[in-house]
């Protein structure tokens, strides 16, 4: 690895110039030199065989299933070729404010619909599986937490409805963000900010020892943290080390994201966009090499699966 921190898509072209050179990046990154089988488990008895011609394939001699790389991941069941998969996860982690599904189909030769399938199952991918119960406690420390009101086409719309920070605007979704001083940056799509609502989110993601920071919404009221408050409506915006600052910069590059490529969101979605834009600033920072952020959101991508009619039902 160089000095660089980030690759040419030339250079990635030269790394995967076709499917089976993917084919092998992602075998290594995926079992490493012990190929486990995805169905029982196991590790031992993993023996390579060709289907109809064709090698990639494994059986396992414990439970007889067989296999290949793409089974149990978000390549399941997909007809594109896994170079062009690794291309799409380039420009998804390179991008900084996100590509568009017309985008990426001109870019490695797909159709609207398949392009948009890939970056929905990436997004899914960057997840990070922040639903699991063993997440709670995910941020600590000093937290900022703020919400913003995202939806519908920004061109159709009155001044007054248009995305920003703000509360009760009708036909727009909610979604709670919190970023702890440290850096990391979780974000869930809420059906309502009440009180209980808020509550909920708050207890499951930050450490019970944690400094929450907010703005004097009534929402945040009443918690179980040390709560720190900066009142916005009184011209307040920093009162010590209280302040809302990082929080509101996620907004920023979200609205950038939606302003510049996405145009709008579909509520359906939303939560897999938010999770790319957390994702981009919790693990895609440009100050990590390219071949680093590659490698873990493939890692993610090997352990999640979501198909077309779950994203489209």
């Amino acid at each position: 690895m160089n000095d660089r921190l980030t690759i040419s898509l030339f250079e990635l072209f030269e790394k995967f110039p076709n499917e089976e050179s993917a084919k092998k990046y992602l075998e290594e990154k995926r079992w490493g030199d012990k190929v486990v089988c995805p169905f029982c488990g196991k590790s031992e008895k993993q023996y390579r065989v060709k289907r109809n011609g064709v090698e990639g394939y494994f059986e396992c001699g414990e439970c007889g299933k067989v296999y290949t790389v793409r089974t149990g991941t978000i390549f399941e069941r997909s007809h594109v070729p896994l170079h062009k998969w690794i291309f799409a996860f380039y420009l998804v982690v390179t991008s900084r404010k996100g590509i568009s599904s017309m985008q990426l189909s001109k870019e490695i030769g797909v159709t609207q619909k398949t392009a948009w399938f890939m970056l929905q199952r990436i997004r899914e991918a960057c997840n990070s599986n922040h639903d699991d119960d063993d997440n709670n406690g995910f941020l600590s420390g000093i937290v900022e937490a703020d919400g913003v009101y995202i939806g519908g086409k920004e061109s159709n719309k009155h001044e007054s409805q248009k995305l920003k920070a703000g509360r009760g605007i009708v036909g727009k979704t909610a979604v709670l963000g919190m970023r702890a001083r440290a850096g990391k940056v979780l974000a869930r799509v809420i059906p309502d900010t009440s009180r209980d609502t808020v509550h909920q989110v708050l207890n499951k993601y930050l450490s019970r020892d944690s400094v929450l920071v907010t703005d004097e919404h009534a929402s945040y009221k009443e918690s179980q943290f040390n709560h720190q408050v900066v009142n916005h409506s009184a011209k307040q915006y920093v009162d010590g080390m209280a302040h809302t600052n990082g929080i509101e910069s996620v907004w920023a590059v979200l609205k950038r994201g939606f302003y510049g490529i996405y145009h709008s969101f579909s509520t359906k979605h939303l939560q897999r966009y938010v999770d790319e834009f957390a994702y981009r600033l919790n693990e895609g920072n440009v100050k990590i090499h390219t071949w680093v952020r590659l490698d873990s959101l493939m890692a993610k991508a090997f352990s999640t699966r979501i198909t077309y009619a779950e994203l489209k039902n």
